[in-house]
């Protein structure tokens, strides 16, 4: 890996075998929360999820967006960050009717804030410390599973998810949708790491695949099916408990109230030819 330096802030370490240039970053200064970059999720499948809310999240001065556990009337909540909007996400006007009853299934689209294509996607992170919830860096296709070839729809690239504390899963990408045609590819074994340091998570899109990286190492590869189209980028959040049958909060996930999951940056690079 090669040394990128960000003035004033730590570096990035990238493939070395390639130059590289910085396209899209954010190093979350300040106290407020860039809008022009961010928007909060706030909807999967065209419903309000009413535990990811717009309180979770804020911009410490320091540098990081700091991720929290909150309760709020009643719901253990936390938040949701995208750059851009998958389009089935979308709630829809429950009034809205065509002529002879039928319901338009999707909500009002939005203009995207950030869609990029191939490059390498990193982020810095301090894991969640407590059970009951997760944290995940990953792209996302606004169109995902529009079609059967993934190079026109997209796909879903997990570059970390820590479901338990200390513990980052497998990489998966998904495609051709979350039903009956769904399909997956992993890369890597998932591993344990230091939950009281922070670690770098990325991702290299190429035409030749998807490489993934932990901590400047290598981490495993998968050669396709590759997106052919622009996606975004999410840092998300979410409690246990809220998508099994009882729609409740796990007794973990009550415990882990005020607990954080921390983010230095997110950077995009593209690869100078």
């Amino acid at each position: 890996m090669k040394e990128y330096k960000v003035e004033g802030h730590v570096s990035s370490f990238l493939p070395a075998d390639k130059n590289w240039k910085l396209v899209w970053s954010d190093e979350f200064d300040g106290t407020e929360l860039d809008k022009s970059k961010w928007d909060y999720r706030l909807c999967m499948m065209g419903r309000r999820h009413h535990t990811w809310g717009t309180e979770g999240v804020e911009i410490d001065g320091n540098s990081n967006a700091v991720f929290t556990v909150y309760e709020k009337d009643g719901m253990i909540c936390s938040s949701q960050l995208q750059t851009g909007y998958n389009y089935m996400d979308a709630e829809p006007d429950n009034g809205a009717l065509f002529d002879g009853g039928l319901v338009w299934p999707i909500g009002k689209l939005q203009e995207h804030k950030f869609l990029h294509r191939y490059g390498y996607y990193e982020c810095r992170c301090k894991l969640q410390q407590k059970k009951g919830w997760w944290s995940a860096f990953w792209l996302q296709s606004p169109v995902i599973g529009s079609s059967l070839n993934p190079e026109v729809s997209g796909i879903e690239n997990d570059i970390m998810e820590s479901f338990e504390p200390g513990n980052c899963f497998a990489h998966y990408n998904h495609y051709n949708g979350y039903g009956v045609d769904h399909q997956h590819a992993i890369a890597g074994n998932g591993m344990d790491l230091n939950k009281e340091e922070f670690h770098t998570f990325g991702l290299l899109w190429t035409e030749e695949g998807y490489t993934f990286y932990v901590d400047g190492k290598e981490d495993g590869h998968i050669p396709g099916p590759v997106s052919k189209i622009p996606q975004f980028i999410l840092l998300t959040t979410e409690v246990d408990g809220y998508r099994k049958a009882e729609h409740a909060p796990t007794e973990d996930a009550k415990l882990a109230v005020g607990d954080k999951f921390i983010v230095d940056y997110v950077r995009v690079f593209d690869i100078i030819e």
